[in-house]
């Protein structure tokens, strides 16, 4: 086990079975660029182009144990980057499972999807990417048990709320805070706050 990973449990930022084995299989460096591989067990954002970067492995862990995704289940990664959120998603959700990835520059959804087809789940079906603006969700395939927003928004977007199913859960930073959002019915939310985290800003039309 790397001593990242091995940190990140030891400091209670990874927990769930099922997150560990998707941190084990899904290796950082495969979604960096050449120079910064050597980097890849360093706990810090790094760039990724296109000014947008990978996010720092204590963040990933920490939203993905907020979001606790499910085998099976259809979930929504918006600013999928380089592809390692979407990656650790696909890992953990399945054959039975899908992720819908949106970015917003056409040439970091082509680097997501070489990165993720390393690993077959472009072409098991798991996984599709698509050019989006994450803020409006990706009405076709809604809804989802699960929406992951990797960039921060001025406030959370009403589409990903709408899209989101009863008992879904949604985690976006908002802002320097993570926000914690867990569907009651469908008008009324669950929202908790996390201060201290940094991202790179959501790109809207």
């Amino acid at each position: 086990m790397s001593k990242l990973i091995n940190s990140l449990i030891r400091q209670g930022y990874l927990k769930s079975d099922i997150l560990i084995e998707a941190f084990l299989n899904i290796e950082r460096k495969e979604f960096l660029p050449k120079e910064f591989e050597d980097q890849a067990e360093a706990n810090v954002a790094l760039p990724i182009g296109y000014g947008q970067t990978i996010s720092q492995p204590l963040t990933v862990a920490f939203m993905l144990e907020l979001l606790d995704p499910r085998v099976g289940q259809k979930i929504l990664d918006v600013g999928s980057g380089s592809g390692w959120t979407t990656a650790l998603l696909a890992f953990v959700v399945g054959e039975k499972g899908k992720v819908i990835a949106l970015e917003r520059i056409k040439e970091l959804v082509d680097l997501g999807r070489r990165n993720v087809k390393k690993f077959g789940f472009c072409e098991k079906g798991i996984v599709e990417f698509y050019e989006a603006d994450g803020a409006e969700g990706f009405p076709s395939a809604a809804s989802f048990d699960r929406i992951l927003v990797s960039a921060s928004a001025e406030e959370v977007p009403r589409a990903l709320k709408d899209q989101l199913k009863i008992k879904g859960k949604l985690i976006i930073p908002v802002g320097n805070s993570l926000h914690y959002l867990e569907k009651k019915d469908e008008n009324n939310f669950f929202e908790e706050k996390f201060p201290g985290f940094e991202f790179v800003p959501l790109i809207k039309d």
